[in-house]
C-alpha cells in the first residue's frame, strides 16, 4: 500500500447527495471569513432561540457528528461497520464546569463503555478529565501551586472519577483514551494516566494516554515515560496526535511571556510524530499504539514500518483513527487492506456540542492543505461516477 487516492474505496459508503453535502461544507470551512461569520451567525441565532436545530442536523452535524444520543449513533456505528471500520464514541460535550455536569458526564461515559464492551465494532472509549472537574484546579495540580484543604478534596473528586471510568473500562475489557489538554494541565493527566496505567495495564493496554506532538516536549517525554514504563513492567497505551490547541497554546505563551511549548512549524511537528512512530515500532511489546491522524505521510510511515517488522495488520497493538466526516480516504483505504481502523464519532445534544463542532472548524481552517485535499477528493469521486455514468 502506497497512497490513499482510490476514491471509489474511500466514498462508497457515500451517497451522491453524501458528496455534493461534503463538498460544499468543506468549501465553507475552507474559507476563514466563513467560518466566523458562521460562528457568529449560529451563536446568535441559539441565543435568541432562533429554531436553527434543523439546518445544523441536515449539514455540519450530520457530517462530524453521529447523533444526540448513543441510541441515535446506531445507525452510524453499523454504517461503519459494514466497512470494517471501528466506532470511538465521543461524548463531546464541552466547557461545562460544575458537579451536576461532571456526575453526568461519569455516568454517560460508563455508558460507552458498557455499549462497546457488547461490540467488537466499538474498540475503544474515550474521555477528557477537564469534563470531570473545575481546570483551575487542574492547572494547581500540574503546576504545584498551593491549594487549600477544600480544593485538595475537590482534586480528589476529580480523580475519583477518573478512576471510576477507568476501573469500569478494565472490568468490561475495553480499552480507554485519555484525551491530551492544554499544556498548562497536562502534567497532572499524565500523572494520573501513568498510575493507572501501572495498575490496569500489566496484561494488555486498557488506559492509553494522548501525545500532542506539536509539543516540542513530547517526543523525549515519549522515550522517558517508557523508561519508567519498562521497569515497572506494564504496556503503555499511547496515541499519537499533531495537536488541537495551537492558536491558543501560542496566544496565552505570548501574553504571559514564556517560552511557547509549540513547535516553531509545521515541519519540525512531523518529524517528532514520525520519529516517535519509529520509536514505537522499534519497542513493539512495551506499547500500544494508536496514530490518530489525518496526515497521509505518518499513516504511510506506520503502514510500512509494520510490514518491514513483520507486525500483522490486524495486530490489536497498533491501529488508526481518524474523526467522523474527515479523511475518509485514509479510513476506508486502510480499512480495504486489512488494517485496524476506527472513526472518532462525537455525539451530544445539539446546542452543547457546537463548541465541538465550531473548534473542528477552525482546526480545519488553520491546517495547510486539509480542507483542499478533502475538497479535492470528492470532486475526483464526483467526477468518476459522472464518467462511469
Amino acid at each position: 500500500m502506497n497512497s490513499f487516492d482510490n476514491t471509489k474505496i474511500a466514498f462508497k459508503s457515500k451517497s451522491n447527495k453524501d458528496l455534493k453535502r461534503a463538498y460544499w461544507l468543506f468549501k465553507l470551512i475552507g474559507s476563514n471569513l466563513m467560518v466566523t461569520l458562521g460562528k457568529y451567525a449560529t451563536l446568535f441565532c441559539l441565543k435568541l432561540r432562533i429554531p436553527i436545530n434543523w439546518f445544523i442536523k441536515a449539514t455540519i452535524f450530520k457530517q462530524f457528528c453521529g447523533g444526540t444520543s448513543i441510541r441515535n449513533c446506531n445507525e452510524k456505528i453499523k454504517e461503519l461497520a459494514e466497512y470494517n471500520i471501528g466506532t470511538i464514541l465521543d461524548y463531546s460535550v464541552e466547557g461545562k464546569e460544575n458537579e451536576e455536569s461532571a456526575e453526568n458526564t461519569v455516568n454517560e461515559i460508563k455508558k460507552t463503555i458498557e455499549r462497546g464492551s457488547r461490540d467488537h465494532m466499538i474498540p475503544f472509549a474515550v474521555f477528557k478529565i477537564s469534563g470531570l472537574g473545575s481546570s483551575n484546579l487542574l492547572h494547581k495540580a500540574s503546576n504545584n501551586i498551593e491549594i487549600t484543604s477544600n480544593e485538595k478534596l475537590k482534586l480528589d473528586k476529580i480523580y475519583n472519577r477518573v478512576y471510576e471510568i477507568c476501573s469500569f473500562a478494565y472490568k468490561k475489557d475495553l480499552p480507554i483514551f485519555i484525551d491530551a489538554e492544554e499544556s498548562w494541565i497536562q502534567p497532572i493527566i499524565d500523572k494520573w494516566a501513568f498510575d493507572l496505567m501501572k495498575e490496569f495495564n500489566k496484561e494488555k493496554a486498557i488506559i492509553f494516554n494522548t501525545l500532542q506532538m506539536y509539543r516540542v516536549d513530547r517526543l523525549e517525554y515519549l522515550k522517558h515515560i517508557h523508561q519508567l514504563s519498562s521497569k515497572e513492567s506494564f504496556i503503555y497505551g499511547v496515541k499519537l496526535v499533531r495537536g488541537a490547541y495551537m492558536e491558543k497554546e501560542r496566544k496565552r505563551a505570548q501574553e504571559m511571556n514564556y517560552p511557547s511549548p509549540i513547535q516553531v512549524n509545521k515541519s519540525a511537528t512531523d518529524k517528532d510524530f514520525n520519529d516517535a512512530i519509529h520509536y514505537i515500532v522499534d519497542h513493539p511489546l512495551e506499547f500500544s499504539l494508536c496514530v490518530g491522524s489525518h496526515n497521509e505521510k505518518s499513516n504511510l510511515l506506520l503502514v510500512e514500518l509494520m510490514a518491514k517488522n513483520n507486525i500483522d495488520k490486524s495486530s490489536p497493538n497498533f491501529c488508526f483513527a481518524q474523526l467522523l466526516g474527515m479523511s475518509d480516504h485514509i479510513s476506508y483505504n486502510l480499512s480495504y487492506e486489512g488494517f485496524n481502523v476506527s472513526k472518532y464519532v462525537p455525539y451530544g445534544p445539539i446546542r452543547e456540542v457546537m463548541p465541538y463542532l465550531f473548534r473542528r472548524a477552525d482546526e480545519n481552517t488553520s491546517v495547510s492543505g486539509q480542507t483542499s485535499r478533502e475538497l479535492g477528493l470528492i470532486k475526483q469521486e464526483i467526477k468518476r461516477r459522472k464518467n462511469k455514468d
